[in-house]
C-alpha cells in the first residue's frame, strides 16, 4: 500500500508513487494546482487535458504543500486561505473586506505555508546531516573523556588513601610516645600528692592522740597532773604540716592541628583554560525561516537609519510645545496620533495633543519620578501605589499589584514589550520585569557579590541592546544587561551627580538629566561620557526629564516651565 503524502517524512528514503488511480509507476512531478503526485506519463496526459493544461505541473522537490483545510471561526462557510502581512494573522476572504484590514496587503496562505514548509524541511535535513551526527560524535567523546577521567581520579585515591596511613602511622608512633610521657608525668605527681596524704594521715593521728591526753588530764581523780599539764609546754600543739598544689603540664597543640592538610599531598587543578572540542564545520550555509514582510520593512529602515546616523556637531532646537495644567514637565511619554503625557512635581498627569490642546488630566500619588509609559498597544501604564492601565477610551483599570513594594518609575521596552518598574520600600530598591499581560518574569536587586544595586530607582529605561538603565537616588546611573548582571555604574564628570530623567537612542547612546549640574549627560552604551549634550548655552536650565521620539529628536522637559523643547542632535 502506497504512503499517502501527509505520511511521508520530509527526509525519508522511499519509493514515491504516482497518485494515480491504477498507476504504479515512479512519481517525479506533482500538480501544484490539484496538489497530486504523478509519474511522467501521468504528467504529460494531465498537461494535455483541456481541463487542466493550464496546472503548474513541477518537480516533486519543487512542489507546494497543500494547506490544511480551517474553517474561519467568524465565517464558518469560508476557509483560511489568506494571511494578513499588517497584522500577520491567517484569515479568511471575507475577513479580508472588513474595516479592521481596510488598505492591507494580504499574501496567499498556501504560498506562506509552502515557504515556511520549506524552511522547515531544509532545517530538518541540517539538523538529521550535521547538527544530530555531529552532537553523537561529541558524545562519543565526552563518552571516552569520563572514561579516562574516572581512571585518573581512582588512581589519585589510592595516592591519597596510601599517603593518609603512612601518616597514621607516624601519628600512632609519636602518640604512644606522648602517652608514656604523660604516664611518667602522673607517676610522678600522684607520689607527691600520696606523701602528702600520708603526712596529713599522721598529723591526724597525733591530734587525736592529743584529745585523748588532755581528757585524761580532765579527770576529777588526777587534779595534780592537771595542775602539772598547765605549767607544761604539752599544751601546745604542733602546727598543720604544710602542703603544696601539684603543677599539673600542659598541652601544646602542634601546628599541623590547625593545618594537618599541609602535611600530606596536595590536589588542585592545573590553570589551564579547557580546550574546546573540535566541532567540524558545516559545509552548507544556514537557511532561516524567511521574516514577514513587515519585519523586513521594519529591520531595513532600522539598519537604515543606523548606517546613516551619527551624532551632529551642534545641537539645534526644533520646536516647542506648551502643556497646560502643568507647572513644570517631570516626564513625558510620547504616545500615538500626535499625542504626549506630561506630569510634574505636583502628582498632575497630562495628556495633551501638539496643538496644547488639554485631552485629559489624572491626579496621581507620583511626583519626580518615571512614572507613566506608553505599551506597543499605544495605551498608557501608570504607577500610583499599583500600576494602572489606561486604554484608548479613556478607561483606567487596575493593572499590577506590587504588594509590599512602592513603584516608582517604569518603561515599556520597544523590543518585546515587556514592562520594566523601578520599585522601593525600607531603603531598598529592585527591578521588576514583567509580560505584556503583567506576569512577574524577572528581579533585579543585588550585583553578583550580594550587595544592592538600588536604593530609589526613580527613572528607568532600556537600551537597543537590552540593558536596563536606570537613574538612581545613590547618585549613579545603574545599567545591567537583560539577564540582571551588573554592566557599569556612571557616576557624573567629577564631584556632584543627580541623576533624573534618562533614555536612550537609536543608537545606543544614553542620554540623562543631572539636576547638580544642570545639564544633560550623553553616553555611550558602555558607560563612557561623551559630552555634555545640553548646558545653559542651548537655553536649558533646569532639565528634569529627556524622551526620544521615531524622527529620533530629543524632547526635553524642564523645572519650573511647562513647555517641551524639542531638537535635532542626529545627522
Amino acid at each position: 500500500m502506497a504512503l499517502s503524502e501527509s505520511q511521508i517524512p520530509p527526509d525519508a528514503q522511499h519509493y514515491l508513487v504516482c497518485g494515480t488511480e491504477d498507476c504504479e509507476k515512479n512519481c517525479q512531478f506533482y500538480c501544484n494546482d490539484c496538489h497530486h503526485p504523478m509519474c511522467e506519463q501521468c504528467r504529460d496526459e494531465h498537461q494535455k487535458s483541456p481541463e487542466t493544461e493550464g496546472h503548474e505541473v513541477v518537480h516533486y522537490k519543487q512542489r507546494k504543500r497543500q494547506l490544511p483545510m480551517q474553517k474561519c471561526k467568524i465565517h464558518p462557510t469560508k476557509d483560511i486561505d489568506l494571511l494578513c502581512e499588517e497584522c500577520q494573522i491567517p484569515l479568511c476572504s471575507k475577513c479580508a473586506t472588513t474595516k479592521d484590514h481596510r488598505g492591507h496587503v494580504f499574501t496567499d496562505l498556501e504560498m506562506v505555508f509552502t515557504e515556511k514548509c520549506s524552511s522547515c524541511n531544509a532545517e530538518i535535513s541540517k539538523i538529521r546531516s550535521y547538527f544530530e551526527p555531529t552532537s553523537h560524535d561529541l558524545k562519543q567523546e565526552i563518552a571516552r573523556d569520563v572514561t579516562e577521567i574516572k581512571k585518573i581520579m581512582e588512581g589519585i585515591r589510592k595516592s591519597v588513601k596510601a599517603e593518609s596511613e603512612a601518616l597514621k602511622k607516624l601519628v600512632d608512633t609519636v602518640t604512644s610516645d606522648k602517652m608514656e610521657q604523660v604516664d611518667k608525668i602522673e607517676h610522678s605527681l600522684l607520689q607527691i600528692l600520696n606523701s602528702q596524704n600520708q603526712e596529713i594521715d599522721d598529723y591526724i593521728n597525733y591530734l587525736n592522740d592529743l584529745v585523748r591526753t588532755f581528757y585524761g588530764y580532765l579527770s576529777p581523780s588526777n587534779i595534780e597532773q592537771l595542775t602539772f599539764a598547765l605549767k607544761s609546754e604539752n599544751l601546745i600543739i604542733r602546727p598543720i604540716p604544710e602542703t603544696s598544689k601539684p603543677v599539673p603540664p600542659i598541652f601544646t597543640a602542634g601546628q599541623y592541628s590547625k593545618d594537618v592538610a599541609k602535611l600530606l599531598g596536595r590536589i588542585t587543578a592545573p590553570n589551564i583554560k579547557p580546550e574546546n572540542r573540535k566541532i567540524k564545520p558545516m559545509e552548507t550555509v544556514s537557511i532561516q525561516l524567511k521574516p514577514t514582510g513587515k519585519q523586513r520593512k521594519q529591520d531595513r529602515e532600522k539598519s537604515d537609519v543606523k548606517q546613516t546616523l551619527s551624532l551632529s556637531s551642534s545641537v539645534t532646537k526644533v520646536r516647542e510645545y506648551t502643556v497646560p495644567g502643568v507647572d513644570s514637565v517631570y516626564h513625558i511619554s510620547l504616545g500615538k496620533s500626535g499625542r504626549l503625557w506630561v506630569s510634574d512635581y505636583n502628582s498632575k498627569l497630562v495628556q495633551t495633543d501638539l496643538q496644547g490642546n488639554q485631552v485629559q488630566k489624572i491626579q496621581t500619588s507620583g511626583m519626580s519620578e518615571g512614572y507613566h509609559t506608553v505599551t506597543q498597544g499605544g495605551d498608557l501604564i501608570y504607577t500610583d501605589k499599583v500600576i494602572n492601565r489606561i486604554t484608548s477610551d479613556n478607561t483606567i483599570t487596575e493593572f499590577i499589584k506590587t504588594g509590599g513594594w512602592r513603584p516608582l518609575s517604569i518603561h515599556s521596552s520597544h523590543i518585546n514589550g515587556d514592562i520594566l518598574v523601578g520599585m522601593n520600600t525600607d531603603r531598598k530598591g529592585k527591578v521588576t520585569r514583567y509580560n505584556k499581560t503583567g506576569t512577574e518574569i524577572q528581579n533585579i536587586q543585588r550585583n553578583n557579590k550580594g550587595r544592592g544595586l538600588y536604593l530609589l530607582p526613580h527613572y528607568i529605561t532600556e537600551n537597543i541592546n537590552g540593558d536596563v538603565c536606570v537613574s538612581d537616588y545613590t547618585n549613579a546611573v545603574v545599567v545591567v544587561d537583560k539577564s540582571g548582571q551588573h554592566r557599569f555604574s556612571y557616576k557624573g564628570q567629577g564631584s556632584g551627580f543627580d541623576p533624573y530623567g534618562i533614555c536612550t537612542d537609536v543608537l545606543g547612546h544614553i542620554l540623562v538629566c543631572d539636576i547638580n549640574s544642570e545639564t544633560v549627560h550623553l553616553l555611550d552604551q558602555d558607560g563612557q561620557f561623551l559630552s555634555l549634550l545640553l548646558t545653559e548655552q542651548q537655553g536649558v536650565e533646569c532639565p528634569r526629564s529627556v524622551c526620544v521620539d521615531d524622527e529620533n529628536n530629543l524632547w526635553v522637559g524642564q523645572y519650573g516651565t511647562n513647555t517641551v523643547t524639542v531638537y535635532k542632535y542626529l545627522q
